[in-house]
């Protein structure tokens, strides 16, 4: 995840440079040195990510040059962001998925995090149950 400095930093110094209103509703994120026809900036092109993302694997994550791709990464980010909690109702809403059924399929759990779930459930119907049963 980027920093808040890094973030700071592309926002301010980088995505400025590309678009005159990059603050307008729609403006690329990661913005193209070509041009629409009204002068605005295109969205950079799948393979050029494709390709930035490959040569970084490449160079910084040895075995990985060729595993890695953005598909590997919406696993990775939406899993971290389920580990550090937010619901699936809202990995939904930035995966930009219709059936929340299709987003748990991007949450991948550590086992301990099932087995500590399931730990806890017991627990709480353990403590549901108290006085109930004689």
């Amino acid at each position: 995840m980027l920093t808040r400095e890094e973030a700071r930093w592309f926002i301010e110094d980088v995505w400025g440079q590309f678009d005159d209103d990059h603050t307008r509703p729609g403006a690329p994120l990661f913005p193209s040195e070509r041009k629409n026809a009204d002068g605005s900036s295109r969205r950079v092109g799948d393979d050029a990510l494709r390709g930035g993302l490959k040569d970084a694997a490449k160079a910084h994550l040895p075995g990985w040059g060729e595993r890695l791709t953005p598909h590997v990464l919406r696993h990775f980010c939406a899993s971290q962001l389920y580990e550090n909690g937010l619901d699936l109702l809202a990995i939904q809403e930035v995966l930009g998925r219709s059936w929340i059924a299709t987003t748990m399929r991007y949450v991948h759990v550590q086992q301990t995090r099932v087995e500590d779930a399931w730990a806890a459930g017991t627990e709480r119907a353990a403590k549901r149950l108290e006085g109930l049963i004689r």
